[in-house]
């Protein structure tokens, strides 16, 4: 049986780098991963259609996939991000966190945070990036040996408490808790065993080598922003 996952902070302000020219690469869909890329298919204007992150980051992957039952294999959201998408979809989703948790009349400072746990801001600071703009943030789930979804309890993005990690480990009353809590488990397990981290808000997303990954181990990110498809390093 899978541990339980710990309730942590969502990542502070964290500086410390030591950055690395690793290229990004392609993860093409087989056996262990299908690239979903979900952008894409909602028809967002700066979408990409490679599925693309670092090299260690592809090979943490494969090394997470190896901790998954047989069969399974990861099914891939969004990866790497080129700045336009990152403020298309700060837009977007801004204006959801706002109208969700009702803060249309709350301090500016308010809104910034709860924003904050659903989208990075579009900093334009190759040092100090949102985090899929580096190729180390990666947005995932897992599809069983029949090729199904198994249930998260929260879609992709949706803009709820649901999707906090640990929510169904603090709610044992939902419908098919424990369903729920085993699957994410599997998901959370498999990918913090292979270095990972994850954004306490999202249970899909996970990080290495990036400012978030660098902010919960203390060690230097590792990768700056990439901003626009002209200044990929790709293999």
């Amino acid at each position: 049986m899978n541990s339980r996952i710990p309730q942590i902070a969502n990542p502070g302000e964290f500086h410390k780098t030591d950055f690395t020219e690793s290229p990004l690469v392609e993860i093409q869909s087989d056996a262990r991963f299908e690239a979903g890329l979900e952008y894409a298919k909602l028809g967002m204007a700066h979408a990409v259609t490679k599925c693309l992150v670092r090299e260690e980051v592809y090979e943490k992957l494969i090394l997470a996939h190896s901790f998954l039952p047989e069969g399974y294999r990861f099914y891939i959201y969004d990866a790497w991000r080129p700045f336009l998408l990152q403020e298309e979809l700060y837009r977007d989703i801004s204006e959801k966190v706002i109208h969700q948790f009702h803060l249309e009349n709350a301090p500016e400072e308010e809104q910034l945070k709860r924003i904050a746990a659903f989208v990075s801001v579009p900093r334009k600071d190759t040092d100090y990036p949102p985090v899929h703009t580096t190729g180390g943030a990666v947005d995932l789930t897992i599809l069983d040996a029949q090729g199904q979804f198994p249930d998260m309890g929260s879609a992709f993005d949706e803009i709820s408490e649901r999707s906090d990690t640990v929510y169904i480990e603090e709610h044992p009353e939902e419908t098919n808790a424990k369903i729920i809590r085993e699957n994410r488990r599997l998901l959370y397990n498999a990918m913090t065993k292979a270095g990972f981290t994850n954004l306490p808000s999202e249970w899909w997303h996970y990080d290495f080598g990036d400012r978030f990954w660098a902010y919960y181990t203390g060690k230097p990110a590792m990768y700056r922003g990439v901003f626009e498809k002209t200044d990929l390093n790709y293999s």
